[in-house]
């Protein structure tokens, strides 16, 4: 009995980084379709958009990417839910949250509808 369950809690442990990796392979997939062509996450250089290596966790406006005005001293950090509501649509999001924004209006204009796309992306984001 004792062996069993053992195997079991082994099992499970074995589950947990295939599922895992899953949701990588998801969020890198959703990435590569909705993001890829404008910012990339290799620590390259920047494309259209700036690169977003890092960027959960981080000071919104930080990057080093020229270009970008929107960001321009912005009073928030890239979490989960800044991030949803970014990428969900980033030019409602910048005016229904005027009082964080101080920059030009965003030119950023992909969506992503689907709360499980945006959510596989913000953790492929989170692994970078």
């Amino acid at each position: 009995m004792k062996s069993i369950r053992i195997a079991a809690v082994l099992a499970a442990f074995a589950i947990l980084p295939a599922t895992q990796a899953t949701a990588n392979d998801d969020g890198q997939k959703a990435f590569e379709k909705r993001c890829k062509a404008c910012h990339d996450v290799k620590f390259e250089k920047h494309k259209v958009g700036p690169n977003l290596t890092g960027i959960m966790g981080r000071a919104a406006g930080t990057t080093d990417f020229k270009k970008y005005k929107a960001l321009e001293g912005v009073s928030f950090t890239w979490d989960e839910t800044n991030m949803d509501g970014w990428i969900t649509d980033s030019k409602t999001y910048q005016k229904d949250h005027a009082d964080m924004f101080s920059g030009k209006p965003t030119t950023m204009n992909v969506k992503v509808k689907d709360a499980a796309e945006r959510a596989s992306i913000i953790e492929y984001l989170k692994s970078k």
